[in-house]
């Protein structure tokens, strides 16, 4: 994409599918990054709220100010110059504090909570055969779901050249394990401490519905007030350097793939610029208004990241690498993948399965899937795209169905027969033929 000099990641949707489709993908884009906002908020008005003893709104709408003020007077300068220096702080910030907690006399040996009931249940959870699964798709779902959101693909479409954004993938991937560290012991920590001995008290974050604060929480309770100052501190200024990124990406997306694209081919180079500016305060005015409904931070990101894995991501893969896809294809894909993710039920969404996949169990009156159900669906999705853009390229291009049928153009694109040369063509001879067909 890179290569392809792609301003987003649905620009070859729009070259691909036209306008109709493209319009779609990108209303999804634009919800999935509202929900991504809607979850750094929470962080950041969380962490506020604990720090500064504010009603958790207050805060909540003072982080939103401040972070659409920063995009709106920084743009992608305050994406790309300020996070390599926000992750540093936030890396360093947390490795400073993580002993402090370990070390505080209200926390047990980690090593001791590990498998143990002591004071809670044991922080590692419980690994079970009949899991295996479970953790095989949630892995999935984290490889792939940033495939499918624009504010990853922003920094690699922006990046000085193709090798630097392969490169920063690569390097990513492996740093994300390293700066994983620091918060997988604090949880261990707070899962291990003993609240009652805190000026905390009991009963614990979890019992108390508190469970997305913790970390400022542990860091405010367990530590020195100058370390709790030096972690909420460089974690504030992590979480709204997501915030900006996610606001810019829903910006871009709308401006470039809907207002530009569909709605205002000719507008100039300084409305598209209002437009973003105004986009930044409508996406962050909708965001805000979200973390108002009473879900769990963890509940808006991994919405956020099904809308991501299932509905964009196939997409996405299937529109870059195989010529045979066409717009036919892509809305039974998304009609496939939806369908069967929904049928598959949620527990935490409230819905009832009406598919019952192998392992699928009743536990407190509530059916539980332990099958890969997203992994499926987006196993599903791939699929339908393929077969249904080839099943449609072979009945418009064989004949069998009228042309004036034909909504998304596929017999002006290539025929599904095989591309490689058959009897005896050189590629030389191809490239002729298609030149005296053109003339």
């Amino acid at each position: 994409m890179r290569e392809r000099n792609y301003v987003t990641m649905l620009d070859p949707f729009h070259i691909k599918y036209g306008k109709a489709i493209t319009a779609g993908l990108s209303l999804a884009s634009v919800v999935n990054d509202v929900v991504l906002l809607s979850t750094t908020l929470i962080g950041l008005g969380g962490m506020m709220s604990v720090v500064l003893d504010l009603p958790f709104t207050v805060c909540m709408w003072i982080s939103s100010a401040v972070t659409v003020t920063y995009t709106l007077l920084g743009g992608l300068y305050s994406v790309a110059y300020t996070d390599i220096i926000q992750l540093i702080l936030v890396f360093i910030g947390l490795c400073i504090c993580v002993p402090f907690v370990l070390t505080s006399p209200s926390t047990l040996d980690i090593g001791q909570t590990l498998m143990n009931n002591t004071l809670n249940a044991p922080w590692i959870g419980q690994p079970e055969l009949k899991k295996t699964w479970l953790m095989i798709d949630h892995f999935v779902l984290l490889a792939v779901k940033s495939m499918g959101s624009q504010y990853f693909h922003q920094r690699t479409l922006s990046a000085s050249s193709p090798s630097t954004a392969r490169i920063t993938c690569i390097a990513a991937g492996f740093l994300l394990l390293l700066f994983g560290i620091p918060p997988t012991l604090l949880g261990a920590a707070v899962s291990s401490t003993d609240w009652n001995q805190t000026t905390y008290g009991s009963p614990s974050p979890y019992e108390r519905g508190e469970a997305a604060m913790a970390l400022p929480i542990a860091l405010q309770h367990l530590t020195p007030t100058f370390i709790s100052i030096i972690g909420i501190g460089c974690v504030a200024a992590a979480v709204m350097s997501s915030a900006d990124s996610v606001l810019l990406a829903a910006a871009s997306v709308f401006t470039s793939d809907i207002y530009k694209s569909i709605l205002r081919p000719q507008a100039s180079d300084r409305e598209n610029q209002w437009v973003i500016r105004v986009s930044v305060v409508v996406v962050g005015l909708i965001g805000t208004s979200l973390t108002g409904l009473k879900n769990s931070i963890i509940m808006f990101w991994f919405l956020g990241a099904e809308i991501s894995s299932i509905i964009i991501f196939p997409q996405l893969l299937c529109v870059v690498y195989f010529n045979i896809c066409n717009g036919y294809g892509a809305v039974m894909g998304f009609l496939v993948g939806v369908t069967i993710r929904l049928l598959s039920g949620d527990k935490s969404m409230g819905l009832e399965p009406v598919i019952y996949f192998p392992g699928c169990t009743l536990e407190d009156g509530i059916h539980v899937q332990y099958a890969p159900i997203k992994t499926i669906s987006i196993l599903c999705t791939v699929a339908a795209i393929l077969l249904f853009s080839y099943l449609a390229s072979v009945l418009f291009n064989k004949g069998v169905l009228p042309e004036k049928w034909d909504v998304f153009k596929v017999k002006a694109q290539h025929s599904p027969v095989p591309l490689s040369p058959v009897g005896g063509a050189t590629e030389d001879n191809e490239e002729e033929k298609l030149k005296s067909l053109s003339d």
